[in-house]
């Protein structure tokens, strides 16, 4: 099978590397949305059509779920591969999918342990999804057990820090291995209209600029709100309310206990509209479960400005084990919030870039720590992206509030947050 099989609008890039993609590693890397994936995921769909009958078909990737979203649908969309879709079958949940007659074991890496599901096999192919995401000993079990002659890896990332080890074992070593790697950017994807690009534009900043749109290897340093503008962002007066959407809570005993009230106005904004805090340290005195719950649900009962609200979610650090069960005997029914750190992150980077996100001049505790939240240096040293453990309580309890609701607000605010 040859590209011109499948009808679609491909750059330059894209054809080199379906092309040439013959070695036994093949990296699409740079910035989001510039076409790598569908390179990859037509490269990897050629190569099933050529692949030796001995040895396995594997498609890999951080969860049997980001698989399907990620390969599988676009495979199967009739408007991107037109008949050729209908060759592609599989029932959502399945561990395996059939591809062009070919069985494909479809392998989610979410850590280390994943790297057992490799052993014994042996594979003539593999498509690996968002490379910097799964498990290093994972990765290179998998390499090991492409053994069939000619076996190949085609796998697509975003950029990471410079001393991911992607980078430095791949990346850096290019010219050592039997390795190509193409480096992506928006005018790589001909299905980009400027307008798409110039609202992408304003809702990246800093490091994720950096990476995702400029495509490049940096480590993470400086202010992590660096958009953070407190006369852009911080508002006196309050919208209407469509909705209250959750209260985000960072639970601390000897640290402080942030609470934040998350509303969606009727401006299609997102506000921080109150806060609540208590801290240990100052007060001179802890409080128990019992006394954070009663004085937590005080305060939504009557919140200062606003009177009674109902978030429909209560959003809590899940690592409060105890205090989530007492909020449950006291029939407030929280969730544990979605601590995906760096994602939670930068989509609050997204929403202030675009001024989808306010903050009332009532939340001091939150103002005064957002705009010194700033990543970690020695973390970045060893190539982790993490922020300094201080002074960022309502920090979190903000993220938790918006990152683990987004699908009560995502359409609303009509971005890609």
């Amino acid at each position: 099978m040859s590209p011109a099989a499948i009808d679609l609008p491909l750059s330059r890039k894209q054809i080199d590397f379906i092309g040439r993609s013959t070695a036994r590693i093949n990296l699409a890397h740079g910035s989001v949305r510039s076409g790598k994936s569908i390179a990859v995921t037509l490269a990897f769909f050629i190569a099933v059509s050529r692949a030796p009958a001995s040895g396995l078909i594997l498609c890999v990737g951080r969860s049997l779920a980001t698989i399907e979203r990620n390969v599988l649908e676009p495979m199967q969309d009739p408007e991107l591969f037109g008949p050729l879709a209908s060759q592609v079958i599989h029932t959502r949940g399945a561990t395996t999918a059939i591809i062009l007659g070919r069985t494909v074991h479809l392998v989610g890496a979410a850590d280390a342990r994943s790297e057992g599901r490799l052993r014994g096999l042996t594979a003539c192919l593999a498509m690996a999804d968002e490379l910097t995401l799964l498990p290093e000993a994972f990765v290179k079990q998998l390499l090991g057990r492409l053994s069939v002659p000619n076996a190949q890896l085609y796998a697509s990332t975003n950029p990471d820090g410079p001393s991911h080890w992607v980078r430095r074992d791949f990346l850096a070593r290019e010219d050592e291995l039997d390795m190509r790697s193409w480096h992506f950017t928006l005018k790589d994807n001909p299905s980009l209209t400027p307008e798409y690009i110039e609202s992408l534009s304003s809702e990246y900043t800093g490091l994720w600029r950096k990476r995702f749109l400029e495509g490049l290897w940096v480590a993470a340093e400086g202010a992590i709100y660096d958009m953070w503008d407190e006369d852009r962002h911080v508002v006196d007066t309050l919208p209407q309310m469509h909705r209250w959407v959750a209260v985000g809570v960072d639970y601390g005993i000897t640290n402080a206990f942030a609470a934040v009230l998350l509303g969606l106005g009727t401006d299609r904004r997102l506000y921080a509209a109150s806060e609540w805090r208590y801290d240990a340290r100052h007060q001179r005195r802890q409080l128990t479960d019992v006394e954070y719950s009663e004085r937590l649900r005080g305060w939504l009962r009557n919140v200062p400005g606003i009177g009674p609200a109902r978030p429909q979610f209560v959003t809590v650090d899940p690592s409060a084990a105890s205090f989530i069960q007492q909020l449950k005997r006291d029939r407030l029914t929280p969730t544990p919030a979605n601590n995906s750190v760096l994602d939670g992150i930068r989509t609050v980077s997204s929403l202030l870039a675009t001024d989808r996100l306010k903050v009332h001049s009532s939340c001091r505790g939150l103002i005064a720590e957002i705009s010194g939240y700033a990543w970690d240096d020695k973390a970045a040293e060893k190539g982790e992206d993490k922020p300094i453990k201080a002074a960022d309580h309502s920090c979190d309890a903000l993220r938790y509030g918006i990152f683990t609701t987004r699908p009560l607000w995502q359409q609303k605010l009509a971005i890609a947050a």
